[in-house]
This record gives C-alpha cells, sequence and structure tokens, in this order.
C-alpha cells in the first residue's frame, strides 16, 4: 500500500510540474514565436540553399501542430460543441460573412499583380484554427469553445474558399488554383490529424491515461508552433529576392485588416449577445488567419504565381506582431460583465 501512495503521490509530483512547465511556455509564448520567426528570417537569409529542404518539412510540421490542436478536442465534446449555437453561428458569421465583405471592400486598392491578389485572398478568407486558441486564452477569451469548433472551421474553410476565389476573380484565375492542392491539405492536415487525435483519445480513456496524454501534448504545443513559423520563414526568405517592395505593398492591407477586424468582431460579438469570453474569442476568429495552413496551397500554384506563397508569409508575420497588441486590447473592446474590465495576467 506504502509503494502505491508512493508512486501516486510521484506521478501527482510529475504532473504538477508538468502543468508548470506548460504554464511557463505559455506565458513566454509571443517571445518563443517571435524568436522563431527571427531565427527564420536568419536562417533563410545566412543559408538561402537550405530553403527547398525546409519547404517539404511544412505540411509535416503542420500536420504534427494540428494533431495536437485536435487532441485537446475530446470528440465527446465536439458533438456538445455543436450545440452551443449562438457561439458557432457568431463565428460562423464573422468568418464567412463580414470577412469576405472587409476583403471586398480592400480588393480594388490591392497591388494589381494577381498573384499578389491571389495570396491576400487565400490568406484573409481563412480562418485560423491554430494559435488563435492560445492567443485567445491569453486575453481571457474563450478558448475551449474554439478549440471545440476548430474542426467545423477547417472544413468549411476548405470548401467555401474555392466559390470565394471565384467570386473574387473569375474563372480565368481561379482555375489555375487546382483541386489536388486542396484535397490533399484536406486529408493530410484535416482527416489525417483528427483521426490520429480521436484514436489517441480512445487509447488514453483505455489506459486511464487521458489526462496524462493531454498535459503531454499540452506541453509542445509551444514548441511545435515555434517551429512551424521557423520552417515557415526560414523556407520561403530565399525566395522573396526582388519582391521585398512588392510584399512591402500589402502590409497597410494586414494592419488595416486586424484594426477593422477588432470592431467587426466586437460588433457581431454583441450581436449574439456572447458572454465576455465568447466575445473575445469571436474578435479573435475573425482577426486571425490561416497562413500555415493555406501555405501549401499557395506552394503548388504555378510559377507565374508564385510570389503568392511569400505574400502569404508576410501576412503571418504582420499578424504574430498583431497579437502582442491584440492580448492587451481585446479585454477593454470586449470587457468582463457589469463594465469591469479584466486583463489577463501573463
Amino acid at each position: 500500500m506504502g509503494q502505491v501512495d508512493g508512486a501516486l503521490r510521484q506521478e501527482a509530483w510529475v504532473s504538477q510540474e508538468a502543468r508548470g512547465v506548460v504554464a511557463g511556455m505559455e506565458r513566454n509564448q509571443i517571445a518563443v514565436y517571435l524568436g522563431a520567426i527571427a531565427a527564420g528570417v536568419l536562417v533563410g537569409w545566412v543559408a538561402p540553399d537550405a530553403g527547398p529542404g525546409l519547404e517539404h518539412v511544412i505540411s509535416p510540421v503542420l500536420g504534427a501542430l494540428l494533431y495536437v490542436t485536435f487532441l485537446q478536442v475530446p470528440a465527446r465534446d465536439l458533438m456538445r460543441s455543436l450545440r452551443d449555437g449562438r457561439f458557432l453561428a457568431a463565428a460562423l458569421v464573422v468568418n464567412f460573412v463580414v470577412v469576405p465583405l472587409v476583403v471586398a471592400a480592400m480588393f480594388a486598392f490591392l497591388p494589381a499583380d494577381q498573384a499578389i491578389r491571389l495570396g491576400v485572398l487565400l490568406v484573409l478568407l481563412t480562418p485560423c484554427v491554430d494559435y488563435v486558441i492560445v492567443f485567445s486564452r491569453l486575453a481571457g477569451g474563450s478558448s475551449d469553445r474554439l478549440l471545440a469548433a476548430t474542426p467545423l472551421l477547417l472544413i468549411a474553410q476548405m470548401l467555401l474558399l474555392p466559390l470565394f476565389l471565384l467570386l473574387f476573380l473569375g474563372p480565368g484565375l481561379a482555375d489555375a488554383v487546382e483541386a489536388g492542392p486542396f484535397v490533399e491539405a484536406f486529408v493530410v492536415l484535416i482527416v489525417i490529424p483528427l483521426t490520429l487525435a480521436w484514436l489517441t483519445q480512445a487509447w488514453g480513456a483505455r489506459q486511464r491515461a487521458g489526462t496524462a496524454v493531454s498535459t503531454a501534448m499540452g506541453a509542445v504545443m509551444v514548441p511545435l508552433m515555434a517551429a512551424t513559423l521557423f520552417v515557415v520563414v526560414a523556407s520561403q526568405v530565399p525566395k522573396l529576392n526582388d519582391d521585398v517592395a512588392d510584399l512591402l505593398g500589402v502590409v497597410p492591407f494586414y494592419v488595416l485588416f486586424l484594426v477593422v477586424m477588432a470592431f467587426a468582431g466586437m460588433g457581431v460579438a454583441r450581436l449574439f449577445r456572447l458572454d465576455a469570453a465568447a466575445g473575445r474569442a469571436v474578435v479573435f476568429t475573425g482577426a486571425t488567419r490561416n497562413s500555415l495552413v493555406v501555405l501549401p496551397l499557395a506552394l503548388a500554384l504555378p510559377d507565374r504565381l508564385s510570389i503568392a506563397a511569400a505574400v502569404v508569409v508576410t501576412q503571418t508575420l504582420v499578424e504574430v506582431l498583431g497579437m502582442v497588441a491584440y492580448v492587451r486590447l481585446v479585454p477593454r473592446l470586449v470587457p468582463a460583465g457589469g463594465g469591469r474590465e479584466v486583463v489577463p495576467t501573463r
């Protein structure tokens, strides 16, 4: 009996230590992500020959990141989340009604280069499903609801993106976006990680190790996100060459998008009468974009549209910096009930 009690105490201590490590990484994750991006820029500039090899790593790293993300969503909770009608409706409206309208208002003012326009459309029309959850949590948002809505948001964007491209670009350029990469991205980045996550959950339940598995996977979330950002940036920096000026031309649009969507998301949250935590989550899901997941689609485009991938990566760099501001400002835009503002400590 004494040995059993000792083992239980040791397991509890290890679990507590693991939670401490996870909490520490989450508190400092913004610095970790910025460091990963800076390291990616440096490696891409100093060792450009490594770019093609790193590009092949993007999909596997992304798949691993989404597997860990999906692992945080118990299969039983997913069905329950689908009954959270107001939050899901708000998330769908802000992402697939409001965002396309905002993009449509900016579209005529974008640089005339069709490849640049395609890159902007690819990234702005698809909602984020990875680090949005963490940033939302840092701002006191309902990250659990966002997490549960992730598979639905992924499936919806993959189904709607071809339609949006057709509406914005017409049949001519939209034909350049082949169906193959979309199907591949859906299988590699959604079906396989989601299936593996649910199989892992089932195994953990049988072994009575579900909490331990979730904690362990949570511990690798931030390092995986950092690795993804590093690989993406390091693989794309060597491709910039003379395109830097063109890419700088889209930066103001990305900044404007973040500003507009902060208030648009707040308006949608009020329209659906969401509580503060759910409202903050809606603001974040409307503002953060799925640059990492759509990057493989941009990389599969014909050579004449190759700058679209760099346009997508540029949005990532702007957005990560924007999230630093969002974490501080969103709690002020969507204060806690009773008018009292709650700014989370980190």
